[in-house]
């Protein structure tokens, strides 16, 4: 189960930095961040070809994979001011949905007791449920929060009769009582989907979802204040989950389920940016990039940057942490610091 290198494609790290074995915890000794790659798309409900994202996220980028990515706007180089090692794929089969996620959760689990945070390259939504699930195992169920971008509830239930897909990682993870309906933050929520029976459901939970209508007519930044507060009110840490077709198609074509009016490629860097710096993130993924569906790689730096803006938050943090300083990532670094 445990494998150095991508199950699909050639064999390379996150933009070049070192690699580990998820299930040998002495390759990853003192690693902050550990990135693995989920290669399943056994759970799309439309398009395929998300278990070509972790691919594609890892190697999206124009600058020669060294290791480094200095950050203009930050002033950190959240690949070498953070102990980043990426533990590969793990290996993840398409026609056995239960068998990956339980392979999954066993991996994130064994990362995060570690003391590393898990960064998790999608495949599609499925993966959150033993995403968060893993971590849950290890902070305390019901002790995590959830942050989560996305076009769509995936609150589903019973989906083309599986409970497992794409459409209902977020019931599972709270009726299993990993996470707290409560404590479930959802920013970007738009189209026709899911029905009266589900969000009736939601607001049982006590879910809070930020609507497109919501965000454009208060603001993503006071929307996002608003959640990150619920996010740290009685819970240890929070776990982010940003499903790529937040982003409007124009932003991020290739995905499996387009939604039209959500955010733009901008809005999602600056909010997880500050996201990472603000809140004690316990674990991380990037899901629902495909890339047979995508444009000029478009998606796939997208989400690559996704990553990279996620880093670079958590590397300022900890740096201002050590210096006992604070600053609003909203605003720009005027001093050069």
């Amino acid at each position: 189960m445990a494998r150095y290198g991508t199950q699909f494609g050639p064999d390379t790290t996150f933009l070049g930095v070192p690699p580990c074995d998820w299930s040998d915890p002495a390759t990853y000794a003192g690693a902050q961040v550990v990135v693995l790659g989920a290669p399943f798309d056994g759970g799309t409900s439309h398009r395929p070809g998300t278990r070509f994202g972790p691919q594609y996220i890892r190697q999206s980028c124009y600058l020669p994979h060294d290791g480094s990515r200095p950050s203009l706007a930050l002033r950190v180089d959240g690949l070498r001011d953070l102990a980043v090692h990426d533990a590969g794929d793990v290996e993840m089969f398409s026609g056995d949905a239960e068998r990956s996620v339980r392979d999954l959760q066993e991996a994130v689990h064994a990362i995060a007791a570690t003391g590393a945070v898990p960064l998790v390259l999608g495949g599609d939504h499925t993966i959150a449920w033993p995403d968060a699930a893993g971590v849950a195992q290890h902070v305390g169920r019901g002790r995590v929060s959830m942050i989560h971008f996305d076009a769509h509830a995936d609150t589903g239930d019973i989906e083309f009769g599986s409970l497992v897909g794409h459409g209902q990682p977020m019931r599972r993870l709270i009726e299993s009582g990993a996470l707290r309906g409560d404590r479930f933050l959802q920013i970007g929520l738009r189209g026709y989907w899911p029905g009266p029976d589900t969000l009736a459901w939601m607001a049982e939970q006590g879910m809070r979802s930020y609507e497109m209508t919501e965000i454009v007519a208060r603001g993503l930044d006071e929307c996002l204040t608003e959640a990150s507060a619920t996010a740290v009110d009685d819970c240890d840490g929070v776990f982010l989950s940003v499903d790529i077709d937040v982003c409007d198609p124009g932003h991020a074509p290739g995905t499996g389920t387009p939604e039209p009016g959500g955010l733009t490629a901008r809005q999602l860097l600056d909010a997880v940016r500050r996201l990472a710096y603000e809140l004690p993130l316990v674990g991380v993924d990037v899901v629902e990039v495909s890339p047979p569906y995508d444009h000029a790689e478009i998606t796939s730096f997208l989400a690559n940057r996704v990553v990279l803006e996620v880093l670079s938050g958590m590397a300022r943090r900890r740096r201002d942490a050590a210096d006992g300083t604070t600053w609003d990532p909203r605003q720009p670094l005027l001093d050069g610091r």
